[in-house]
């Protein structure tokens, strides 16, 4: 009986048969997944809008934003959209180096194809897989890994900053609460050891082969041994560099919306905002209604203009995540996700 079923198994034609099948799948995978993303990226924010709070003050502001004296700043904050996107095309070609070498332009073709995929997953954890569908196949594992990395010095940088935002939270807005200390020091200690973490990086392909994970999928980590400390550095620098634009980016967009609580107090706000959008789970489908919600629950303090507060949360979610995911969406109708000549 073995014999047979490895006569059976090994025979020619079984195996030609299984590999029409992986290649019908895979042309049908190329052909459909590209549109029915786009489809429901497209239906999902249109529900989500339907769902703002104080829709249609928010679509005035908008539309005022548009074509009002203060329009610059709002068309100001859109061409940063695409210098911040262009950033974190850059940091992940940086890291990809080590595996394999990509022009800019398909790196940022991979940045907003993993948004598109990264929209409806938790803490847009499809963003991993999105952006490996552009990478050599046999490849795509170990680059996961290493958008990881970049993920994480964007999130180290979000923490040193929401750490000084809660400083001025504490001195400003809430002054002395026992709980509120206990938050900040507690924010402190976890920044400090992501800080660590992100600098010793071979901590996690060790713990991996100590709590005996399968060869094949530590194999995924080794490629971390490979980012140097330089490397390291430099794609924190642009992780700095970016949240500096998705600071400016909110600053214009509140402006512009007649939120005026001054640019001190509006800089270390938002870094409390963006803090806030890093630790709750959630994921950019759901993440408009908790910008909203946690940018009144801030700024109330400096502004009683709540309609423009979510006018603004509402436009920072349209630029920065639905535009570039449905470009995301759109550039997936063209590529082909896999390899059907094999």
């Amino acid at each position: 009986m073995p014999k047979m079923i490895c006569d059976f198994f090994c025979n020619s034609n079984f195996l030609q048969g299984m590999t029409i099948t992986n290649k019908s799948i895979k042309i049908f995978l190329n052909r459909v997944l590209g549109p029915v993303l786009f489809v429901w990226l497209s239906y999902t924010v249109y529900r989500q809008m339907l769902k703002q709070p104080n829709l249609n003050q928010c679509v005035v502001y908008i539309k005022e934003a548009l074509y009002g004296p203060l329009a610059w700043k709002f068309w100001l904050a859109i061409l940063l959209m695409f210098f911040n996107w262009m950033i974190e095309a850059g940091k992940w070609r940086i890291l990809l180096k080590s595996l394999e070498s990509v022009s800019l332009g398909h790196a940022f073709k991979a940045v907003v194809a993993g948004l598109a995929f990264a929209f409806g997953t938790p803490n847009r954890i499809g963003e991993y897989g999105g952006r490996a569908l552009y990478i050599s196949e046999g490849k795509r594992m170990q680059s996961v890994s290493l958008t990881v990395v970049g993920s994480f010095s964007q999130l180290l940088v979000t923490l040193c900053f929401g750490c000084l935002g809660l400083l001025f939270i504490k001195n400003n807005v809430i002054k002395n609460h026992s709980w509120a200390m206990i938050i900040q020091w507690g924010m402190y200690a976890v920044t400090l050891f992501f800080g660590l973490l992100y600098f010793r990086l071979n901590w996690i392909s060790e713990f991996a082969q100590r709590i005996r994970i399968p060869q094949k999928f530590i194999r995924h980590f080794m490629i971390l041994n490979e980012v140097t400390v330089t490397i390291l550095l430099r794609v924190l620098c642009l992780s700095a560099l970016r949240y500096f634009v998705f600071l400016a980016q909110y600053i214009l967009l509140l402006d512009v919306m007649h939120v005026h609580a001054g640019l001190w107090n509006a800089f270390w706000l938002i870094t409390v905002l963006y803090l806030i959008l890093a630790v709750v789970p959630t994921m950019a489908l759901l993440e408009l209604g908790i910008r909203g919600k946690a940018g009144v629950l801030l700024f109330q303090t400096f502004s009683t203009n709540t309609v423009g507060i979510y006018a603004a949360s509402t436009g920072i979610w349209l630029v920065n995540l639905v535009l570039p995911a449905l470009a995301g969406g759109l550039l997936t109708l063209t590529h082909k996700i896999f390899n059907t000549k094999q």
